[in-house]
Order: structure tokens, then C-alpha cells, then sequence
């Protein structure tokens, strides 16, 4: 009698571990409200291709002194401090020669390898344009000139782009007098592009250096 369970058990484990070989899967529905039928927002986008380049932002810093210049660092040389475009202009801001010598610097190497140089012209160059085109901000500062309202950060974007002198004649032309860099950026472009921003940090300096 001892035997029968000595024989019996293996059996029993045996038909067990069997049964999990031959168990059948009922199928398994997908409730109506989770099947998709048509195409939505979170599929791939239609007209998109692996090739398509990715889209580059410029960081948002707010509207501050320090928002401005790296959005207009960004619009100049998406904030690389080291390069230098087909036209010869310099650095993060894209500086010529001819500006840099303005505020007392006349070594290229030296400013193309120094950011913290770069920062210096930067804010120097933006106090010297803001002495240039004062009479020009407090006349035109709140005004519209093509349905673009004119703001002081506005104008001294422009000034980096095409020199103050250029701004007082659009400005004083009612936008008649417009100008374009070498590759089809305008003045319109600028007041309107970096408009809004609070540059009051910076003083109007006649004259200044480095």
C-alpha cells in the first residue's frame, strides 16, 4: 500500500505540468472604443519623411536685457561664438572689422577666440547706438510704421544689422527708406523681429571703448 503514492504523485505532477503545453488561448476583443479607425494627432505626421530636418529654437529668456541679445545672437549666428560668415563678419554677434575698431579693438584673432570680449563689444556697441539714435527713440518709441510698432529694442536690433544711420533714415522716411543685408534681411524685419524687449540696463555712452 505504501507504494501507490510513491507512483501516484509523479503522475499527478507529471499531468500538470502537461496540461500547460496543450492549454488553448481564447481571442482576445478589443473594445470599440479603443481601436483606431482613422488617423489622429499622436500618429506620425502625414507629409513628414525621415529626412526632414529637425526645427532649431532659439532659447527663451524672456523679454529682458539678456533675452535680447541671445535672441539677436541666435538670429546672427544661432550663438556660436567661433564663426565667422562668407562675408567676413566675426563671432556670436557678426561683427566687421570697421565696428570693431569703433570700440577699440583691432585684433580679430584675439576677439574670434575670446567671448568674453565678444560680450564686452556686444553691450559697448549697443550703448554707442543708443547714444546715436536717442532723439530718434524718444520721438518714434510707441509709434507704427508699416503696422509695425516701433520699440527702443526694436531700433537698436536694427542698428546692429544695418548701423544707426541707416535706422534715423528709415524711421525719419516712414519706412520709405528701407535697407537690406547681403542676404535679404531688411530693417523692417528687425524692428519688428525684436521688438518688445527692455533694454533700459544699458546707457547711452557717447564714444565708448572696450
Amino acid at each position: 500500500m505504501k507504494k501507490w503514492p510513491c507512483i501516484i504523485c509523479p503522475l499527478i505532477m507529471i499531468l500538470v505540468l502537461a496540461s500547460f503545453g496543450f492549454t488553448t488561448t481564447s481571442e482576445v476583443k478589443v473594445p470599440e472604443r479603443l481601436k483606431v479607425i482613422k488617423p489622429t494627432l499622436v500618429l506620425f505626421p502625414k507629409n513628414r519623411t525621415i529626412s526632414t530636418p529637425s526645427i532649431v529654437a532659439p532659447p527663451f529668456l524672456g523679454s529682458c536685457y539678456v533675452g535680447f541679445k541671445e535672441a539677436l545672437a541666435f538670429k546672427e549666428s544661432q550663438g556660436n561664438y567661433f564663426i565667422t560668415n562668407t562675408l567676413g563678419y566675426l563671432g556670436k554677434y557678426q561683427f566687421g572689422i570697421g565696428t570693431l575698431q569703433l570700440m577699440g579693438v583691432y585684433n580679430a584673432t584675439r576677439f574670434i577666440n575670446d567671448p568674453r570680449l565678444q560680450e564686452k563689444v556686444f553691450h559697448t556697441n549697443i550703448a554707442r547706438n543708443k547714444w546715436i539714435l536717442r532723439k530718434d527713440i524718444n520721438l518714434f518709441v510707441g509709434s507704427k510704421i508699416k503696422g509695425v510698432e516701433i520699440t527702443e529694442s526694436g531700433i537698436l536690433a536694427a542698428a546692429h544689422l544695418a548701423g544707426p544711420g541707416n535706422v534715423k533714415k528709415y524711421l525719419r522716411s516712414n519706412g520709405k527708406l528701407d535697407v537690406k543685408d547681403a542676404y535679404g534681411t531688411s530693417l523692417a524685419d528687425y524692428l519688428k523681429k525684436f521688438s518688445g524687449y527692455d533694454v533700459s540696463e544699458v546707457s547711452a555712452i557717447r564714444n565708448p571703448k572696450v
